[in-house]
């Protein structure tokens, strides 16, 4: 039996020397300009630093996988919710899936690269599902822990994308998750802002693209006053607007 063990532990050994002398994989060609290949141990790969929320816009997952799965439709996303509950892992956390498109939040553009995309099953006009929302919130608390994701960077597609797309939809319970630490929520009261403070540069500062100024509005709206049907800031809104500000500088 001590023979036994003291080869075990020999051909361990054997192994790891081995490895320890052998070459650091070269690199996969990328530039057709001439290089002398020099491979680095010192990298890593890329980190999320922000989780874009979306709805699939269909009425089951089954067709959602279809559409995510599909070489020709050219988009993914790193998990898909079902409404039942059920999650599916579709693209290494660590790649970058195609889900946030043309996109832009607080002076960075293609979220896609630095970003984790998660589908909900829902089709934009109905309310999300419990045990759905249950299970989205098991997968953020795990992917803010070994991420350290702020909670101001737990974003909907809209906020990205303002003008171009609507989802995760009014129906969506933002509030429920900023109070688990998942985005940001201010509740009135709260306090006046300066009108020489203008709404373009209040939504700048939290984070939108004000190129289109009434798509930001609508998208401020979407995420925080879901069912106030005015696309106008009222004092109301401009006010939390600046206490999410605050928040987000806070933070």
């Amino acid at each position: 039996m001590a023979g036994r063990t003291k080869c075990r532990i020999c051909s361990v050994l054997l192994v790891l020397a081995v490895a320890a002398c052998a070459p650091i994989e070269q690199l996969p060609p990328r530039t057709a300009v001439p290089v002398e290949v020099r491979p680095s141990p010192n990298f890593d790969e890329r980190r999320p630093n922000f989780v874009i929320l979306h709805h699939t816009s269909n009425d089951n997952a089954d067709e959602a996988l279809a559409t995510l799965t599909d070489p020709a439709r050219k988009v993914s996303s790193h998990y898909l919710i079902g409404r039942d509950g059920k999650i599916y892992y579709l693209v290494d956390e660590l790649a970058r899936a195609w889900h946030a498109g043309e996109s832009y939040w607080g002076g960075g553009s293609d979220l896609n690269s630095a970003s984790i995309g998660i589908e909900l099953d829902n089709n934009g006009e109905e309310p999300f599902a419990e045990v759905q929302i249950e299970a989205l919130l098991a997968l953020l608390i795990d992917l803010k822990a070994r991420y350290a994701i702020p909670a101001a960077n737990f974003l909907g597609h809209s906020d990205v994308a303002p003008g171009r797309k609507v989802d995760p939809s009014r129906w969506f319970p933002w509030q429920r998750l900023a109070a688990s630490g998942f985005g940001l929520w201010c509740e009135p009261p709260v306090s006046p802002v300066a009108a020489e403070l203008d709404n373009a540069t209040l939504l700048a500062a939290f984070g939108y693209d004000v190129s289109d100024p009434a798509a930001a509005v609508a998208a401020f709206k979407r995420h925080f006053a879901p069912h106030d049907a005015s696309m106008e800031m009222s004092e109301t809104d401009r006010g939390l607007l600046s206490c999410l500000v605050s928040q987000k500088q806070d933070g």
